[in-house]
């Protein structure tokens, strides 16, 4: 890829759940995993960053329960979603509060931009996301960061809105010609052979988004590796290189941050 980056740019930077906390186990924190990578972040001389996070264990298994991915099909069950939007609303603020904890630790200034007040769905699909918090914050020379979170939705009255979305509005609105989405999973993996090892496809295309499904065996109401291929294909689409990377690979993120070539699938204008 390209190891350019225009001088004062952001580079929009996606921690998944799947790195950040166990998602087999409720809301299980991989404290390490989160203050290695928050310290990555801070690499010096670094470009100006954007952070998101998913909800992993802490929201996921709540969302599924709460059928926050679905449509209201009963009015009577309005009192149940509101409850369960809550509380998996609550949940997630605990993870957040645990990435603005490690960022601060790192020598970094988070600027928290809680998604419920700034943005609105319609049948589960982003309708409306304010950016204006998101420059603010970079004006002043902090890092904004926001999340996966329960939002409100003008047909569902309550709908998930996934950090990969976000991502892509930020690419967007922004701009920013770079987004880095960081899992346990060092790119989107090719079929493999039985006993063989699976290994990164380097270069994501429509052709790739077709035969990918979502992954079995946790709960994942954004839509699994498909849902991630689709957003960095959409951030490809608006003049972004997009990166999928392995956040436990040491020292992957703050290279790829400096725009030197990391192991991974990548898609987008100056990825060759």
């Amino acid at each position: 890829m390209d190891g350019t980056m225009p001088e004062g740019e952001p580079v929009v930077v996606k921690l998944g759940g799947s790195v950040l906390t166990r998602k087999k186990e409720a809301a299980r924190l991989r404290p390490k995993i989160l203050h290695r990578l928050a310290e990555e972040l801070a690499v010096p001389g670094g470009p100006p960053v954007v952070l998101l996070h998913g909800a992993g264990s802490f929201g996921h298994p709540g969302a599924v329960r709460w059928n926050l991915a679905r449509p209201l099909t009963d009015s009577s069950q309005r009192a149940h979603r509101l409850r369960g939007a809550a509380i998996v609303s609550t949940e997630v603020r605990r993870l957040h509060g645990a990435v603005l904890q490690a960022l601060v630790d790192a020598g970094l200034s988070p600027f928290s931009v809680p998604p419920q007040p700034i943005s609105l769905n319609r049948g589960g699909k982003l309708n409306h996301l304010d950016l204006e918090p998101f420059r603010r914050a970079l004006a002043r020379g902090g890092v904004p960061v926001s999340f996966g979170d329960v939002v409100l939705d003008e047909e569902w009255e309550f709908s998930i809105l996934s950090a990969d979305t976000i991502a892509v509005e930020l690419v967007r609105g922004l701009p920013s010609r770079r987004v880095l989405f960081v899992s346990d999973v060092e790119g989107v993996l090719a079929p493999a052979s039985p006993g063989q090892r699976r290994r990164p496809i380097p270069r994501l295309t429509a052709d790739v988004l077709e035969s990918l499904r979502p992954a079995d065996g946790v709960a994942d109401v954004t839509g699994g590796i498909r849902a991630k291929a689709e957003a960095m294909l959409a951030a490809a689409g608006a003049g972004a290189d997009a990166g999928l990377i392995s956040g436990l690979r040491h020292g992957a993120l703050s290279r790829a941050l400096r725009g030197e070539s990391v192991y991974g699938t990548w898609c987008g204008p100056q990825v060759p």
